[in-house]
């Protein structure tokens, strides 16, 4: 689903991200199931719920960025369990096990009706954005369990991005920065609690588009601000856009220098 916003905020809308675009994307937004395929989901309605099935709060706060910076935002809200909009072809995490049993045909069919489609539409916009304005700024935006396997992750929010790209490792940086000033308790660090330049969205533009062009960032929230909900939730989604307002205005001084 592609959403062009209306207004912005003014602080957020004034902000100055040189010749490069912003765009917003959200591939984990939801957890549903197309009715032809609920079947085979009879016995995993648990995993659907939990953080398999989807990134909670990931959507919410790509609309909060989409809105407050006035940015195109393309998201789903098929479950990845289905189909993975953030894996490769061929990735062995594309679908789900139940679905990977499937006959090519369906495996083809699901590929052809929700992966390719959100696929085509992010790369439709990232290419008309780099013809308009010379450059794109692609933010995608991700959830994590606090736990996993065992193992309690020792951030709130990470920055992931390719080390090799200095634009995104510039971008990250002053985002970090400003994320300590605007909220000095967060523990925010970079390509964690995943190496950004795994296979993903991000890293499919990159062999495409050079870094000049491109600069592709997720943003993962520790999902246990998200279960709180309120007032916190609503704080945190403002102290992001304020500091990534921060970030892109230090960037600018930056390359304007």
């Amino acid at each position: 689903m592609l959403i062009q916003p209306e207004t912005a905020e003014k602080h957020a809308a004034a902000v100055n991200c040189d010749s490069h675009a912003l765009i917003i994307t959200c591939e984990h937004g939801g957890n549903r199931i197309p009715t032809p395929y609920r079947e085979l989901f009879v016995d995993y309605q648990t995993l659907l719920s939990s953080h398999q099935g989807y990134d909670p709060g990931a959507l919410t706060m790509a609309r909060t960025l989409a809105t407050a910076f006035a940015a195109p935002l393309v998201s789903s809200t098929v479950s990845r369990l289905l189909v993975d909009l953030n894996r490769s072809v061929g990735h062995p995490r594309l679908h789900i096990e139940s679905v990977r049993n499937q006959l090519d045909d369906v495996r083809q069919q699901i590929v052809q009706h929700y992966y390719q489609p959100y696929r085509a539409q992010v790369e439709q916009l990232v290419s008309q954005s780099i013809a308009d304005h010379g450059g794109v700024i692609h933010l995608s935006s991700h959830s994590f369990t606090p736990e996993l396997d065992g193992h309690v992750r020792n951030a709130d929010i990470g920055l992931l991005y390719d080390p090799a790209r200095p634009g995104e490792m510039a971008l990250c940086m002053h985002w970090q920065a400003a994320l300590k000033t605007c909220a000095p308790d967060l523990k925010v660090r970079r390509n964690y609690p995943y190496a950004g330049k795994g296979d993903g969205l991000t890293t499919w533009f990159r062999r495409r588009l050079t870094p000049n062009a491109y600069i592709g960032i997720e943003l993962e929230i520790n999902q246990k601000h998200i279960i709180r909900r309120g007032l916190h939730w609503t704080a945190l989604r403002k102290v992001i856009v304020a500091s990534l307002v921060k970030a892109l205005a230090n960037r600018h001084d930056e390359i304007s220098a």
